[in-house]
C-alpha cells in the first residue's frame, strides 16, 4: 500500500506541475476547469450560472470546483488534474498491477492535460465507487462509466449529489439541458468506419465490450474524451500497443489546422475506439472478475 500509494501522489504532482507549466505558458487560465469554476461562483454568489451558452456543464461539476475557488485559476486547473491523475493511478495499480499505470502514456491522457479535463478523474470513478458523481459532471463520457462500473455505494453518492444539486437549484436541469443545443460534437459509431464498432456484441458478457458500444454512442467533442476506454485493457501488451497507436491522432492532429467534426470522429475511431475492439475480440475469454467490476448493473 504504501509503494501505491507513493507512486501514485508522484505520478499526480509530476502530472499537476506539467499541467500548471502548459496553462500559465499558454494564458489559458484553468482551460475547461474554468467552466466549472464558472459554476461554482454562480452557487456561492446565488446567481444563474448558466448566463452564458458557453456553460455547457451539469451543476454537479461545480460541485468539484469548490476546494480550488480560491485559488489562482492555473493552480486550480493544475490541482484538479493532478488529483485526478493520483486516484486513477491509485486505482490502476490495485492488487499491485504497475503495469496498468502505462495507460498514461495514452494520447488521449495528454490531450486533456493540455485544457484540463475530466477524464482521468471519471476513469478513476471505476475504481473509487464514492468517486461515481464525477461521472455525473460530464455524462456523456461519464455515461458509460457509470453504467458499467455502478456499485450500491456509488449509487447512494449519486442520488446525494444530485438530491443536494436540486435543493441549491431546483432548475438547474432544465437549464442545462437548453444549453446542450449548443454543444459541438460527433457520435463515433455513427462516423465511418464506426459502425464496426458493432462486432463488440460478439462479447456481449464481457462489460469491456459494452463500455465500448456505450462510448461509441457518446457525444464526444476531441480525442480526450475517449480517454475512458483505457479501462479495458488489463495486460502491459493491451495497455502498451493502444496507447502506442493512440498517438496517431496525436500526429493526424498535427498535420491538420483544419478540420471538422466528422475528420476528427474518424480519426478518433480509427486510433482510438478500434485498437480497442481489437483487444475486446482478441481476447480468448473476458478478464476475471475484477474488484472494480463488481457492479449492480454488470450484463447478463
Amino acid at each position: 500500500m504504501g509503494k501505491r500509494l507513493a507512486i501514485s501522489i508522484a505520478t499526480g504532482t509530476v502530472a499537476g506541475a506539467f499541467c500548471w507549466f502548459v496553462l500559465l505558458r499558454l494564458h489559458q487560465d484553468a482551460a475547461d476547469f474554468d467552466w466549472a469554476l464558472h459554476l461554482a461562483h454562480g452557487l456561492v454568489k446565488r446567481q444563474n450560472p448558466y448566463d452564458t451558452p458557453l456553460e455547457q456543464y451539469p451543476l454537479i461539476a461545480g460541485f468539484f470546483a469548490f476546494p480550488f475557488l480560491r485559488l489562482p485559476p492555473e493552480i486550480a486547473g493544475a490541482l484538479f488534474y493532478g488529483i485526478g491523475t493520483s486516484l486513477l493511478t491509485f486505482g490502476l495499480t490495485r492488487r499491485q498491477n504497475f503495469r496498468r499505470a502505462l495507460v498514461l502514456c495514452a494520447y488521449p491522457y495528454w490531450a486533456g492535460l493540455m485544457t484540463v479535463q475530466w477524464s482521468p478523474i471519471i476513469a478513476a470513478s471505476a475504481f473509487l465507487p464514492l468517486l461515481l458523481p464525477a461521472t455525473l459532471a460530464k455524462p456523456q463520457i461519464g455515461l458509460p462509466v457509470f453504467l458499467t462500473r455502478l456499485t450500491r455505494r456509488g449509487l447512494f453518492a449519486c442520488v446525494l449529489v444530485v438530491a443536494l444539486s436540486l435543493v441549491l437549484m431546483p432548475k438547474w436541469p432544465i437549464l442545462w439541458l437548453h444549453q446542450t443545443s449548443y454543444y459541438q460534437h460527433f457520435f463515433p459509431m455513427f462516423i465511418l468506419p464506426g459502425p464496426l464498432l458493432l462486432l463488440a456484441l460478439l462479447r456481449y458478457r464481457d462489460r469491456d465490450a459494452w463500455l465500448l458500444l456505450l462510448a461509441a454512442l457518446m457525444p464526444q467533442r476531441w480525442f480526450f474524451d475517449a480517454f475512458i476506454l483505457w479501462l479495458i485493457p488489463k495486460s502491459r501488451r493491451e495497455v502498451s500497443w493502444t496507447a502506442l497507436i493512440s498517438w496517431g491522432a496525436g500526429v493526424w492532429r498535427w498535420y491538420h489546422i483544419h478540420w471538422n467534426f466528422t475528420q476528427v470522429g474518424r480519426a478518433a475511431v480509427i486510433f482510438l475506439y478500434l485498437p480497442m475492439l481489437a483487444v475486446v475480440l482478441l481476447r480468448r475469454s473476458p478478464p476475471a472478475s475484477a474488484p472494480e467490476q463488481n457492479s449492480v448493473a454488470a450484463p447478463a
